[in-house]
């Protein structure tokens, strides 16, 4: 059977000839696959790499600069640890001992260690009274020397009340120089110096804008030191017991607002954690780039743990202001029902929370001068 020749046949032979070689180079045959040529759908002609084709040769300035950042954030940070080593290291430095030294050299620190003395004694007296009572312990009389002994610790716990309040005394110059410091604030600041020191607010005028918390312990401590005076015999025996029962409303007063004050801070330094920890949560999901900064990421870590030890505190604050709002409600409202276990555990707790309050800042301040010195 004969075949049709159609005039365009060679025509055709030669581009498909064409399309072959420009799809099927030889570079691209000795790679590690082959397409069918007779396939519908032919791929597309693999590019050249842009990468292999360039002739651009990157310097080693690009490298040196990388190398830079990377040192200067490498200083920093080990600027950021020399710190914190140096401040443990000076914790490590500091014992006990130093610090209750230093609390005893002020009155504030002797009137605590008397109060640990004064409620452990009571707390005991009340484990001894209510083991000599049980049945199992009950006798008709009891020994003399124990007898002796108890009397001794009862005298001794009254005698450290008696004698922290003596230590308390004078205790209304500080607000009262706080007071008088607002008296010499000139009214303008635009006012030179000379005429600053000769304007001065009346004594009576700073009273009355005095805050209140200033004002309230202003009163407190003065009223305290009345009724202290009184015991001593100074004073009217009727007037001590008002001044004394004046002096508990205060302190009730005082609790109240040492609460509130306390509520105030709190929130505040949740607010601060909440925005450091989401700094820190933005950075560690970020990732180490480029762009990411190690030191201000340590810093945040050193603000947070901070703003944490703070509210730590604060806790510890409020705690010790519930031991004394219950100490002074039995006081102020003569409630009788368990009076004296009452009075005596929330005086010991307040006792242990004060104290160590009061030794960590003694023990802050004593960091600080190390540091300082070194």
């Amino acid at each position: 059977m004969s075949s049709i020749s159609f005039p365009n046949d060679s025509m055709a032979s030669r581009n498909s000839d064409v399309h072959q070689d420009q799809y099927y180079s030889p570079s691209f045959d000795n790679s590690s696959f082959q397409m069918n040529p007779h396939s519908s759908h032919p791929p597309r002609t693999p590019r050249t790499s842009i990468i292999a084709s360039s002739s651009h040769t990157y310097g080693g300035s690009i490298y040196e600069t990388k190398e830079e950042v990377e040192e200067k954030v490498d200083v920093e940070d080990m600027e950021i640890d020399d710190e914190e080593d140096k401040t443990k290291d000076a914790e490590k430095r500091i014992s006990r001992e130093e610090v209750w030294r230093e609390m005893s050299l002020s009155s504030n620190g002797r009137d605590k260690a008397f109060k640990l003395i004064q409620y452990s004694i009571r707390v005991g007296l009340l484990f001894h009274f209510s083991l000599t009572s049980s049945r199992l312990l009950r006798r008709p009389t009891r020994p003399p020397w124990e007898v002796s002994i108890v009397k001794r610790l009862e005298s001794t716990a009254s005698g450290l009340s008696f004698t922290r309040k003596l230590l308390l005394l004078f205790n209304w110059l500080h607000p009262l120089t706080a007071i008088m410091a607002q008296q010499t604030v000139p009214f303008s600041s635009e006012q030179s110096t000379e005429k600053a020191k000769k304007v001065q607010k009346p004594f009576l005028h700073t009273v009355l804008y005095a805050p209140p918390p200033v004002l309230l312990e202003l009163v407190h401590a003065a009223a305290d030191d009345f009724a202290t005076w009184s015991r001593l015999g100074l004073l009217g025996k009727k007037f001590g017991e008002r001044a004394a029962r004046f002096s508990d409303w205060c302190w009730l007063l005082a609790t109240l607002v040492g609460l509130v004050e306390n509520g105030v801070e709190r929130q505040m330094i949740d607010g601060l954690q909440a925005e450091v920890a989401n700094r820190l949560y933005t950075e560690s999901m970020t990732g180490a780039t480029a762009k990411s900064k190690p030191k201000t990421s340590k810093l945040d870590a050193k603000e947070l743990s901070r703003l944490r030890k703070q509210d730590y505190w604060l806790q510890v604050t409020r705690a010790k202001l519930l031991m004394d709002l219950i100490f002074v409600s039995y006081e102020v409202f003569n409630l009788q029902r368990g009076k004296e276990t009452v009075k005596a555990f929330t005086g010991l707790t307040a006792a242990i929370l004060s104290s160590a309050k009061l030794f960590d800042r003694h023990k802050s301040t004593l960091l600080k001068t190390i540091l300082s010195s070194s």
